[in-house]
């Protein structure tokens, strides 16, 4: 691939975001940016939520890992569709009904301000962590293709790389915010979409092999196990199902990335069809995921390509002796489109969050339409910022697998707010609010104690996707012993 070629794609997919920036950040408000004005098609967030759901590093490490983990991952996906009726049933008819802009205004009307901060306060921590993990491991991508592209003629610094992919993402997101990205993650998941179809048919073409002759020699590699029943293994069915039921629960349920456009959707039945028809679909799609990275690896082993994990598949899908150039093109294409949903929600979010529950800049002192605009297009370019320095430090302290990063950092951030919530709707006692804060820095904590001496306290048990859960707990166990009985009406049932 050229760098006119490659420049040319980047160029042109942008400039097509920027239209849809253009038409639809036209008279846009704070609540348009926050919240689509409540008036986003349901159908549509439930298709763009799969490309922020998956992100690249789905695209990339989901694949990568069979080798690893064989169709292990699909416990997972199972777990994520009993969280999603969780979000569907339980966290959305709340939301709804308290008519909340950033859901951690739940905490300030059930427990107070201290715990409101410190809810919203983990969930930028989980998102900037999270977020930028994933948008690195793309970035890394397209740098080694960059760098490959001009060999030594020119040497492209990897923060130019990373400033010009966030410049970029902040000129489409600056004024439409939710309204926008509803639609440009619309745009993208279809092209991830469709670059993941076309890569397994192209493989299964190449190879001459059909669905059924593929997975059997997939299954005689040991690629294509699905449940794991050791309960000592971090693979074990139940510690999979509970975990990505737990982590779709705090990742999609507790998180205002993934809520703010669930909340622009009018109505709660609609909110509902929307996550419930997310569900199947995504389970669906890591079905695919999970196929491709099988093939793969039955492509690698054919002409001797010795590259795992998140190498795998950019170095079989970009290298001109193994995959046509239109190969190389689609999957260009479909890397950006994976790169951009997971990227910009989350600097939309995290600006809304800030903004609404950092600054209080909708119920502190007055400020007109304008200031208020002012102030969010501030936030958005200071954590565009951050997103850029943090993404610089991932790439000091690189991972040749960035899902299991993403995954453990989620355990130890999101712990708190599954705590926080599960206390909050399951019992009917309040808190101390002034001791939430550090019940919620103590609770990761100790759970880095248990995990770092798990071999001296559960022997050959090692804990897995269950970490969030029992951080969590500990949150909750924390929040009991400093609470005492709840009775004011309506807002638990």
């Amino acid at each position: 691939m050229t760098a006119g070629l490659l420049f040319s794609i980047v160029i042109a997919y942008f400039f097509i975001l920027l239209v849809v920036a253009w038409y639809t950040g036209r008279n846009s408000n704070n609540e348009s940016f926050f919240i689509g004005n409540r008036n986003s098609n349901w159908m549509l967030v439930a298709f763009g939520m799969i490309g922020t759901s998956l992100s690249g590093v789905t695209f990339v490490s989901v694949p990568g890992d069979v080798g690893k983990t064989a169709f292990s991952y699909l416990q997972v996906a199972f777990g994520n569709m009993l969280g999603y009726v969780v979000i569907a049933f339980v966290l959305l008819p709340l939301y709804y009904r308290l008519q909340l802009t950033s859901i951690y205004n739940y905490f300030n009307t059930r427990f107070g301000v201290r715990s409101y901060k410190t809810g919203a306060s983990f969930f930028i921590l989980s998102r900037t962590l999270g977020a930028t993990a994933r948008l690195y491991l793309v970035v890394n991508i397209l740098q080694n293709l960059l760098q490959e592209t001009f060999g030594n003629q020119f040497t492209v610094p990897f923060w130019l790389t990373t400033l010009i992919i966030l410049m970029m993402i902040l000129l489409y997101t600056f004024e439409g915010g939710v309204k926008t990205i509803v639609y440009t993650d619309t745009l993208q998941t279809t092209c991830m979409l469709s670059g993941l179809v076309i890569c397994i048919i192209y493989i299964l073409n190449h190879l001459d092999l059909s669905v059924g002759t593929s997975l059997q020699a997939m299954s005689d590699k040991g690629m294509s196990q699905i449940f794991f029943w050791d309960p000592n293994s971090p693979h074990f069915f139940l510690k999979q199902v509970l975990g990505g039921a737990f982590i779709t629960i705090t990742m999609t349920g507790m998180d205002q990335e993934m809520m703010q456009k669930n909340i622009s959707v009018k109505r709660l039945v609609d909110a509902q069809k929307n996550v419930m028809t997310l569900s199947v679909i995504f389970v669906v799609v890591i079905i695919l995921f999970l196929f491709l990275g099988g093939l793969l690896y039955l492509f690698a082993e054919q002409i001797n390509v010795t590259a795992s994990a998140d190498k795998l598949f950019p170095t079989l899908a970009l290298d001109a002796r193994y995959m046509p150039p239109a190969i190389s093109i689609i999957f260009i294409i479909a890397l950006i489109s994976a790169l951009f949903p997971s990227a910009d929600g989350a600097i939309t979010a995290l600006t809304s969050s800030f903004c609404i529950d950092i600054l209080n800049l909708q119920t502190g002192r007055p400020r007109s339409e304008q200031q208020k605009k002012n102030i969010r297009r501030v936030v958005h370019l200071g954590f565009t910022v951050i997103f850029m320095v943090v993404v610089l430090i991932f790439r000091q302290i690189d991972s040749s697998s960035m899902i299991s990063v993403i995954l453990k950092v989620a355990s130890y951030t999101y712990g708190p707010l599954l705590g926080l919530f599960a206390f909050g709707i399951l019992t009917k006692r309040t808190v101390n609010d002034d001791m939430v804060p550090q019940i919620a820095i103590a609770a990761p904590i100790l759970c880095f104690g248990l995990e770092y001496f798990q071999q001296y306290i559960f022997g050959g048990y090692k804990i897995g996707l269950e970490l969030l859960i029992i951080n969590g707990l500990l949150m909750f166990i924390g929040l009991w012993l400093c609470s005492k009985d709840f009775q004011k009406r309506g807002l638990v049932s």
